[in-house]
């Protein structure tokens, strides 16, 4: 299965109308796949909607390929390590409030993979312990940050 998550993500967007190149980079986390296009904000999306949306359907071919395969992130013009930063930085911000008050702290809601984002941030903290919880009327879940009860 070597170059088949390129392929697979070149062809998806050849077929949108999409004139791109997909490079191919390997993280701890799994493949990454950087497209350059001269129109980001199109495959993007408005919060990074289409992006997910195109990583969802990406890494569901994948999965029905080879289920063992790990799952592909998709990056264009750096939007994922631009949010993903700013989502550590607001991450660590809201855990040292935790430490500092001992209150629970309630992140905004997000998305699965923006959660794990959160989740891995902070899995090493002693103090503070992370865990999701439902928001009613979305499809969506908020991360709630607290003191750990052994702490």
């Amino acid at each position: 299965m070597a170059d088949q998550p390129k392929v697979i993500v070149e062809t998806i967007l050849k077929n949108l109308g999409f004139d791109c190149e997909v490079e191919e980079h390997f993280l701890d986390e799994g493949p990454l796949l950087e497209i350059k296009t001269d129109d980001p904000g199109r495959l993007i999306g408005r919060k990074g909607q289409s992006l997910v949306a195109l990583q969802y359907l990406t890494n569901r071919i994948i999965f029905n390929i080879d289920p063992e395969a790990p799952k592909v992130l998709l990056d264009v013009s750096n939007y994922r390590l631009n949010a993903r930063d700013e989502l550590i930085r607001k991450a660590k911000e809201a855990a040292e409030k935790v430490r500092r008050w001992g209150d629970i702290v309630e992140l905004e809601p997000m998305n699965a993979f923006d959660r794990y984002i959160v989740h891995n941030a902070l899995k090493d903290d002693e103090q503070v312990e992370t865990y999701s919880v439902e928001v009613e009327g979305t499809n969506k879940k908020a991360i709630l940050l607290r003191l750990k009860k052994n702490a």
